[in-house]
């Protein structure tokens, strides 16, 4: 199975963009596009295996990069800093991520130059958690480039996303009427407002154990019943936050067999 893909540039209103794209070699366009929305680490290896994955099914799969700032990684959040970071997480008990006191006196065991750059790519990667309106500003901005692209003119668009990037989808889909379907993987959900302006189905799946997240899911539930929108959904018996990402440990492969099965079938309800 041949597969295109590329990182592409394009500019919308002033501003450049980039953006990774994949579709079957031999498929004839325009396609209906899928839209793949990152984790907080970024359109790594894994979010680009996703969107390959997509467009195996037949879809024009994109991933926009949300880290990229007119059109270019800055030095901090290149790929090789963040795989970094990632190496000396996975070197801690979870808990210790985000707990600033553990995360220093572990990262003053590192030499003082991987130590700065570790602490300096660490922050700027979780600042994006607070720059949400900024990065939807560059989802709505791929939305509009692939309303108009040659690859994709015509043709529904839908989003998924994970973990931050599902938080996104689902905004996404409050800020964008003709978005034609929304996927959240475990994102933070919105409030009775945002879920006034959703006007496509939403698809979601969430881990047994993501207790901070699932805190949140009996109001999103009620308010999208009230708001006569459609939501189905998942919680998977056993499953933690981050279950889908099969090079993390948390990944449940009983859990995202099921969950790849049903957003596959979900898309082709949307887009085709």
């Amino acid at each position: 199975m041949s597969l295109q893909t590329e990182w592409i540039h394009f500019e919308q209103d002033g501003v450049k963009h980039r953006l990774y794209t994949s579709r079957l070699a031999r498929a004839k366009t325009p396609l209906p596009v899928v839209i793949v929305i990152q984790e907080i680490w970024g359109t790594d290896a894994h979010i680009r295996d996703l969107t390959d994955r997509f467009a195996k099914a037949g879809y024009l799969a994109v991933a926009p990069d949300l880290f990229a700032v007119e059109g270019k990684r800055p030095e901090t959040l290149t790929e090789e800093r963040i795989e970094q970071v990632k190496a000396f997480l996975e070197t801690l008990p979870p808990p210790a991520w985000h707990d600033a006191q553990a995360r220093e006196a572990a990262l003053e065991q590192q030499p003082p130059k991987a130590r700065e750059e570790l602490r300096a790519t660490y922050a700027d990667v979780f600042a994006h958690l607070k720059l949400f309106p900024q990065l939807l500003e560059k989802l709505k901005a791929a939305v509009s480039f692939l309303e108009g692209y040659a690859l994709s003119k015509g043709q529904k668009i839908a989003s998924t996303g994970y973990c931050m990037g599902g938080a996104l989808s689902l905004q996404l889909a409050s800020s964008v009427p003709n978005l034609a379907g929304s996927v959240v993987y475990y994102g933070h959900l919105l409030n009775k407002e945002q879920v006034a302006t959703i006007e496509c189905p939403v698809l979601g799946f969430f881990g047994e154990l993501d207790a901070k997240i699932n805190a949140h899911l009996p109001e999103f539930v009620s308010a999208m019943k009230e708001a006569d929108k459609s939501f189905t959904y998942e919680v998977y018996e056993g499953a933690h936050h981050a279950f889908f990402n099969d090079t993390r440990g948390a990944y449940h492969v009983k859990a995202s067999r099921d969950a790849w099965e049903k957003t596959l079938a979900f898309f082709k309800q949307v887009l085709v």
